[in-house]
């Protein structure tokens, strides 16, 4: 790989990067988690930038509501529900044709931790719940994996980057996810595009660091933006902690919880995620010839969606149900047992 692609030009120009930089980021594999408000920036940038590969994982289609802020989906997106990971394939393949992007419509868990990141230089967080950065964080620092912790709310905004044995890590810093209801997220307190566009655009400049081979650049600590306020707080922690439950004992609970809830809440929703009861392989265009004979389903290739009772069931290729219009799991199990199996 000895010639760049001039669509790079004016990016490698830049003495800190430069011609070699440039060439380490068309070489490098990176997995972004969630591709919501967050995730689209970063995908966009990083995309745009010539990292060679990016694996993009959401468990979640394209609503109306998204459109505020994450910025590579249209409303053609939302009218077909598409899968966020794969609309934001297609977009971002339309502004760089060079790169290899995967789309996984599948949520990261214990039991897909492995297959997500496995074989990534990097991870991103474009996340937007405590479990889910537990996890990563649990994953990245038990493989030596670095990884970028980013959340948004409201116009504050929450920026560290994480490279295990060198600086410290989540549980560094917050040793325990927040109780349940505990802490504000967009759903409840909402969140300003500018506040996700600047944090993102953050979390892709500390990736470009790392993955260009400029760890000696990155932030040390964490960063804190006040937007509406226009205040910033950065608190610098240089090494992780000496007692840290992670990164000094080793210790990995959310990593090895192998037995996630069958059935979720989603936040602010009105809706439940249903999870088959057997990780692994699902019968899916079985599965959606048998409701096409007994409901009536939309079907955009992708996922399939019908409506029972005042409920809208979409069903993902993983297995996983998001039930909207409850937020009762039994509700939302009830109906995937009846309709899809146990």
């Amino acid at each position: 790989m000895s010639e760049i692609d001039p669509r790079y030009a004016r990016q490698w120009l830049y003495s800190e990067l430069g011609a070699q930089g440039q060439r380490r980021l068309q070489s490098s594999r990176i997995a972004i988690i969630g591709v919501g408000a967050l995730g689209t920036i970063e995908a966009t940038l990083l995309a745009r930038a010539g990292v060679g590969f990016l694996r993009l994982v959401d468990r979640d289609f394209v609503e109306l509501t998204n459109l505020q802020r994450q910025v590579l989906f249209d409303e053609n997106d939302a009218q077909l529900a598409l899968p966020k990971a794969e609309a934001a394939r297609s977009h971002l393949l339309r502004a760089n044709s060079t790169i290899r992007i995967e789309a996984v419509a599948t949520e990261l868990n214990p039991s897909t931790a492995n297959s997500l990141l496995g074989d990534v230089d990097l991870v991103v967080d474009g996340s937007d719940n405590f479990e889910v950065r537990y996890l990563i964080n649990d994953a990245c620092v038990e493989r030596g994996l670095p990884w970028i912790y980013a959340a948004a709310v409201g116009t504050t905004g929450l920026l560290m980057p994480v490279i295990p044995g060198v600086t410290p890590c989540l549980r560094c810093v917050f040793e325990e996810p927040p109780p349940p209801g505990s802490a504000a997220t967009c759903d409840t307190a909402g969140v300003l595009g500018m506040t996700t566009s600047t944090v993102g655009s953050l979390a892709a400049l500390e990736a470009l660091k790392i993955l260009s081979g400029r760890r000696d650049a990155i932030r040390r600590g964490l960063l804190q933006l006040e937007l509406w306020s226009n205040e910033l707080h950065a608190v610098t922690l240089e090494t992780p902690r000496a007692d840290c439950p992670c990164c000094a004992r080793r210790e990995f609970p959310f990593l090895a919880e192998r037995s996630n809830s069958l059935a979720t809440s989603l936040c602010g929703r009105d809706a439940i995620q249903v999870a088959p009861a057997t990780r692994g392989s699902f019968e899916f265009d079985a599965v959606r010839q048998r409701l096409a004979g007994s409901v009536a389903v939309t079907d955009n290739g992708f996922l399939v969606r019908f409506e029972h009772d005042g409920k809208q069931v979409t069903l993902f290729r993983d297995g996983r149900a998001i039930v909207k219009g409850t937020t009762d799991p039994r509700v939302a199990r009830t109906l995937y047992a009846r309709f899809i199996g146990q």
